[in-house]
């Protein structure tokens, strides 16, 4: 084999030694321009709210601003394609959630983007938990007395979601596997309109998010039944566990995090996670949530790729046993 001559060698050492250098040095500097956050749902729905709340106490931190980018569509892949392949400098960031890391691995046969390869976690956003509810016409008020109800239905009960493969039809598909009730899935265009026809009759029952749901429950519009969680969620303790109402271990959540493209230098994650706990922990981004409805989630990278990684694993198994495809 030919070898080649010193001075090739040291030329190469050299470019390697400048190209460390410039990186180490651009990473030092993070941020000199704007960044532009991707949110892969339009603009005023929760995750944009959620965005747009962190942003603005992040880009105090960081000295530089924000920018929220609204890439809507294909359940949250156009987005997702987006950051995937951009620049992996730090200035391009994705909220990515259950449908982006979680479900569509398993949900579609072939994305643009891979959940487990293309990000580097940043760190988790906030959670919605989820919750049982039911019209109130329907006589249960309790997981023993909905059971009961739903088990002299003949053809048993349609639920409304806000579409196939929303976290909310997989929480009712799991529910659907750990009780043995006969539900028939009936996918609406988004949160919204779901939440209206079960509010107002058309279907008795649904899981809904913490910020879509509240308001109907505390105005006595929806009964809330359970709340899918192993332990008491804060600022929703009058409302029972499911587990503790006796459907052991069942959970189930909304989640967002925020993500870089893979090959960020570590040092910039680590500037951007550490802006993120500090917008997390102020009182405005606290209040904010409380509001919604989420439970705020500060914390590392390495802790949102466990988690990323716990919920891909358990909804994949949901998706494969009620055979669920988006393609």
């Amino acid at each position: 084999m030919q070898r080649l001559p010193a001075f090739h060698i040291c030329l190469r050492r050299s470019l390697c030694l400048l190209a460390f250098a410039a990186t180490a040095a651009s990473a030092q500097t993070f941020p000199a321009r704007p960044i532009e956050w991707v949110v892969p749902y339009p603009a005023g729905g929760g995750s944009d709210v959620v965005a747009r709340t962190l942003a603005d106490a992040m880009a105090s931190g960081l000295g530089q601003p924000i920018v929220i980018n609204n890439k809507p569509g294909a359940g949250t892949n156009i987005g997702a394609d987006l950051v995937a392949h951009a620049r992996a400098d730090g200035y391009t960031l994705l909220t990515a959630d259950t449908a982006t890391l979680a479900a569509n691995p398993a949900l579609y046969s072939k994305l643009s983007y891979n959940a487990e390869k293309d990000f580097v976690p940043v760190g988790l956003l906030a959670r919605f938990p989820m919750v049982l509810v039911v019209n109130p016409a329907v006589p249960a008020k309790n997981l023993q007395e909905f059971v009961a109800w739903a088990k002299t239905q003949p053809t048993g009960v349609s639920y409304a979601s806000p579409g196939a493969g929303s976290p909310h039809h997989l929480t009712a598909e799991l529910f659907k596997a750990q009780t043995g009730l006969n539900l028939v899935h009936v996918p609406y265009r988004g949160a919204a309109p779901a939440v209206q026809d079960v509010a107002g009759g058309q279907l008795p029952f649904m899981f809904v998010d913490t910020a879509a749901g509240m308001s109907f429950i505390n105005a006595g519009r929806l009964r809330a039944i359970g709340i899918a969680s192993t332990k008491p969620v804060r600022n929703f303790e009058n409302i029972p566990t499911l587990d503790a109402q006796g459907l052991k271990g069942f959970e189930a959540f909304a989640w967002q995090g925020l993500v870089a493209p893979t090959g960020t230098p570590p040092e910039v994650i680590a500037r951007l996670n550490a802006a993120l706990v500090n917008s997390l922990n102020t009182t405005a981004a606290k209040a904010r949530f409380q509001v919604l409805g989420l439970e705020p989630l500060p914390g590392t990278p390495a802790q949102m790729a466990a988690y990323a990684k716990s919920e891909r694993d358990k909804w994949a198994q949901v998706i494969r046993a009620s055979n669920i495809r988006l393609d």
